[in-house]
Formats: C-alpha cells, sequence, structure tokens
C-alpha cells in the first residue's frame, strides 16, 4: 500500500501545481489539498483504510487506461455463458447511460478539484466495453429496437392474449 499512497501524493502534488498554473485557479488547488488530505491523511499506512481509496483504484491495483485492465462482474462468468436481457429495448440504453452519467459527474468533480483526475479510471464499463464481453445473447423485448433486430440472427415474435380478456 505504500506504493499506493506515494502515487496518490505524487498525482496531489501535480494536480495542485496545475490548478496553480491555470490562471490561478487557488481555490481548486485548496480544495484538492484540503479533500485529499483529509480522506488520506498523512500516514501512508492508512491509504487502504481511506473511504476514498475506491476512487483511486489505479494507484493500488491496475495501470491507467481502458476499463479492461481491470476486472467487471462478468469476467467471473463462464466462458460459454448465456446473457438473457430482459426489457432489452429499455436495458441496453441504460447501460451506455451509466457510462455517460458516470463521467459527466466525474469530470466536474476533477475539474473543480473535488477529486483527482486518477478518479476517472475507477468506472462502469461503457457499451461498447460490454458489447465486447457478451457471447451468446437473448434480447427479450415486446418492443425491439432496429439495432437489437440488427444484431439478431433471427428472431421469435410471442403473441400472446391480454390477461384481462376473456376466452
Amino acid at each position: 500500500m505504500n506504493r499506493a499512497a506515494l502515487a496518490t501524493r505524487e498525482e496531489l502534488t501535480q494536480r495542485i501545481a496545475w490548478f496553480e498554473g491555470r490562471g490561478g485557479k487557488l481555490l481548486e488547488a485548496q480544495r484538492i489539498k484540503m479533500r485529499t488530505e483529509l480522506r488520506f491523511g498523512d500516514d501512508v499506512g492508512v491509504w487502504a483504510f481511506a473511504p476514498e481509496s475506491r476512487n483511486y483504484s489505479r494507484h493500488s491495483r491496475r495501470t491507467p487506461g481502458p476499463a479492461r485492465a481491470r476486472l467487471a462482474f462478468i469476467d467471473f462468468f463462464p466462458r460459454d455463458y448465456l446473457l438473457m436481457i430482459d426489457e432489452s429495448h429499455a436495458t441496453l440504453p441504460q447501460i451506455g447511460g451509466m457510462y455517460a452519467g458516470d463521467m459527466a459527474r466525474k469530470t466536474v468533480l476533477v475539474e473543480y478539484g473535488f477529486r483527482l483526475p486518477s478518479a476517472l479510471d475507477n468506472r462502469p464499463l461503457n457499451f461498447e466495453e460490454f458489447q465486447s464481453l457478451e457471447g451468446q445473447a437473448i434480447y427479450a423485448s415486446a418492443t425491439p429496437t432496429q439495432r437489437e433486430l440488427d444484431w439478431s440472427v433471427g428472431h421469435v415474435a410471442e403473441f400472446g392474449r391480454s390477461p384481462d380478456r376473456v376466452d
């Protein structure tokens, strides 16, 4: 953990210098210094137990770059798993939305000195990353989008009767 604490401290030093050199953003420089030191303390051994350490996983477990450098829940599935997505017309856009929403929020936090830039690495998979990990998939939807129809090798239309209809 000593390496992680030292890397976080170095990133903090660089970020403070960056804020001070960018038109004198002294408030942001002071904010990131106070927030990071308050969260991690001066003791390098406290890094692993700090509540913010999950935001800076780059320093403890991984290198900067794409999300594939880290594990995702889907990595624990067997190679031949079958993915079933119910209400896929609504679920698939949410997968991309998780990434976009997370990036929008964290970008503002980094820009105004609430987080260090390495916090951007700790994020959900974007849609293309998620899709590259799926093997066989079943998309179930009463109203499939054109994208789902284009992906499918074939599709099955289900005709059911309304539950309130009397036979």
